[in-house]
């Protein structure tokens, strides 16, 4: 995906913060990359968006994921896991964005095939930042895997 595709960039954002969602939407608002935001509170809603269950049967595959690690019912470690090991979803990148800094947290999501492991910062500038070079990264410099021809 670059600048030049027409086709928006499909993010799903695990997190249960309404507050961290917002920011992260209105960050990803100032790109230039056109996107498709998806917002889901918790890990067993993400299960059901990304097998398309429930009220989630219409759901476009998302070309990437930000997830967050601790969450309600299902946690973002849980996530990762059967989404790593599911053949066809392993190949969607996923961002851990989480307010955790402890090494065995970091270790644990790579150890889970995680892409990318970033730590959501406390000041409102430093955040904003922070969405927007991971946009950027993942929007415009990496190609993304395209989805199997039935993933929708």
């Amino acid at each position: 995906m670059h600048a030049a595709d027409p086709s928006p960039v499909r993010i799903l954002v695990v997190d249960d913060d309404p507050g961290d969602v917002l920011m992260i939407e209105e960050a990803l608002a100032d790109s230039e990359v056109p996107k498709s935001i998806d917002v889901v509170g918790d890990g067993e809603e993400a299960m059901e968006f990304l097998f398309r269950e429930g009220r989630h049967r219409e759901a476009n595959r998302p070309d990437m994921i930000l997830l967050d690690l601790n969450m309600p019912r299902m946690d973002g470690r849980q996530v990762l896991d059967k989404v790593k090991s599911d053949d066809s979803l392993r190949t969607i990148p996923i961002v851990v964005l989480t307010t955790s800094n402890a090494d065995t947290d970091i270790l644990g999501s790579y150890n889970l095939r995680a892409n990318a492991y970033v730590t959501k910062p406390i000041d409102l500038d430093d955040f904003n930042d922070v969405i927007r070079r991971i946009d950027e990264f993942f929007g415009q410099v990496v190609v993304l895997p395209k989805p199997p021809a039935s993933a929708g």
